[in-house]
């Protein structure tokens, strides 16, 4: 398991403890997106601070998982980007799609 999920009262944060968010990992969060989306769970919370290195399987699994959070009405929220991460995120220019943060407690302020 590379992912660690904790369920709030509105919202699910999920917690990748992995280091690579890649076509071996990005499975998983497809599926955790999919199926907490489908018992009713519409804003999410990615911590991805963690995470070194992303690919573009990577960057795919947040955007199915953005799709699919989207189609609910609800928001997906990322926080805790290395530079790294940040840097493939900004040169795909997903970052006018994602709700990016830079901490935790951040993220919190804008769901609570």
């Amino acid at each position: 398991m590379n992912f660690k999920v904790e369920e709030k009262d509105k919202f699910l944060i999920v917690r990748c403890i992995s280091d690579k968010l890649d076509a071996l990992v990005s499975p998983e969060l497809k599926t955790l997106f999919l199926h907490h989306s489908n018992k009713g769970v519409v804003d999410f919370i990615v911590d991805l601070s963690k995470v070194k290195y992303c690919d573009s399987s990577g960057l795919s699994a947040l955007l199915v998982g953005n799709r699919i959070i989207n189609e609910k009405e609800g928001s997906l929220n990322l926080f805790g980007l290395n530079p790294m991460v940040e840097k493939i995120i900004s040169i795909s220019q997903l970052d006018t799609v994602f709700n990016i943060h830079d901490i935790e407690e951040n993220t919190l302020k804008k769901l609570l």
